[in-house]
């Protein structure tokens, strides 16, 4: 999955990028600032920057594509001299922005574009050579036996082509099982791709997982490519999967069932070697029960059930993950890494984390931004 990396002054322009390339199977991490933009870059390897200005990121070894406020003729040759692959002016015309991530992406050894230095691109595809080679999933934090539990059934499971129900409450690491599964399987070097069932309106649900020909509906443009011909050969986490339509579960048991899927407006048949792992925070067999889901899809999907315990009922990782968060956090925002004090430790192992492992993320987020030089037991007091 290509990860983009949106710099832009406006929250508003980068909450609409956001939402519009997440749905689009981006990961996306977005600031407003361009030397925090410049540090995570350091850290995190961006396949493309959107960026509303070319300060400093030019040096940053990575893609990036201009989004213009106001366009002139100076301000695009500039643009295009530092080193930039596209140039759009606002407001965005989101399908040609596609288009242009895409190439860049699918293409990420292309020069940069006529005019731009010729010693300009060469070593941003060096340096991005290096950081992609480098990134490996993000560890799975904790001790606790349940955690323990966990990691023996990825090691387990992953090696073989069994499809996986991954189940648990939100913000429990569902995502980071299922790529564990990914990163420990043959499948490994192929690829991996997400779909939010929640996300996604009913009536695109088919058109986003098994594609669609061009002229097939009225915005169908030009042909596309489904998420199960995308992750061909590797592995499709279709995550919140309880909250899929039941035409459109009908639709994915005949595609397990058969391996093979039929794009939106085609009446051809296309074979598919894809792994699927779901993840739900919703109890299946009562939305069988309830008439909501497919027990034949059901059982289809479940073939092994791993669930996700939720931090509240292993305390005792809560130390362990305050400390990688700390360190992880501390590293995106070039900040010095802060002490817990004693009881402030005690206060946040006693919280219930209602929202699990991303609510304790965003606390620890904060308590680094809001405290002074330690995290007492007053701060968590006053921002938890």
């Amino acid at each position: 999955m290509a990860k983009v990396l949106i710099l832009d002054h406006s929250k508003s322009m980068r909450n609409i990028l956001r939402e519009r390339l997440e749905y689009e199977g981006f990961s996306t991490e977005a600031v407003e600032d361009e030397s925090v933009a410049t540090r995570m870059c350091e850290k995190i390897p961006f396949d493309v920057i959107l960026s509303d200005s070319t300060g400093g990121i030019s040096d940053t070894g990575v893609p990036f594509i201009v989004l213009a406020g106001e366009g002139s003729i100076d301000s695009a040759v500039a643009a295009v001299r530092s080193g930039a692959r596209d140039y759009l002016t606002k407001p965005i015309d989101m399908n040609r922005l596609l288009t242009s991530i895409h190439k860049v992406v699918d293409q990420p050894d292309e020069a940069a574009p006529t005019g731009a230095p010729a010693s300009s691109a060469a070593p941003a595809v060096s340096v991005r050579r290096r950081r992609a080679s480098g990134f490996q999933t993000e560890p799975i934090i904790g001790a606790s036996a349940q955690i323990e539990r966990v990691r023996q059934l990825i090691d387990k499971v992953a090696p073989c082509d069994a499809r996986v129900l991954v189940t648990g409450e939100n913000g429990t690491g569902k995502e980071l099982v299922a790529r564990w599964m990914h990163a420990k399987s043959r499948r490994t070097g192929a690829p991996f791709v997400e779909v939010n069932c929640a996300a996604i309106p009913s009536e695109l649900i088919e058109s986003e997982l098994f594609g669609h020909e061009r002229g097939a509906f009225t915005s169908a443009i030009k042909q596309r490519r489904g998420k199960f011909e995308q992750a061909n050969g590797g592995t499709l986490f279709m995550d919140e999967i309880g909250d899929m339509s039941l035409a459109a579960q009908a639709k994915v048991l005949r595609a397990l069932q058969e391996n093979r899927i039929c794009r939106v407006g085609s009446d051809k048949d296309i074979d598919v070697d894809v792994r699927v792992i779901a993840a739900t925070n919703k109890n299946l067999k009562e939305e069988i029960s309830k008439g909501n889901f497919r027990e034949d899809l059901y059982h289809r999907i479940g073939v092994v059930v791993v669930r996700v315990p939720a931090l509240r009922d292993r305390a005792e990782d809560i130390p362990l993950l305050i400390d990688h968060f700390i360190r992880l956090i501390s590293a995106e925002y070039g900040v010095p890494e802060k002490p817990v004090d004693a009881d402030a430790l005690a206060a946040l192992c006693a919280m219930r984390w209602t929202g699990n492992i991303r609510e304790l993320r965003n606390v620890i987020e904060r308590l680094l931004i809001l405290s002074s030089d330690r995290i007492t037991l007053d701060d968590v007091q006053s921002y938890c």
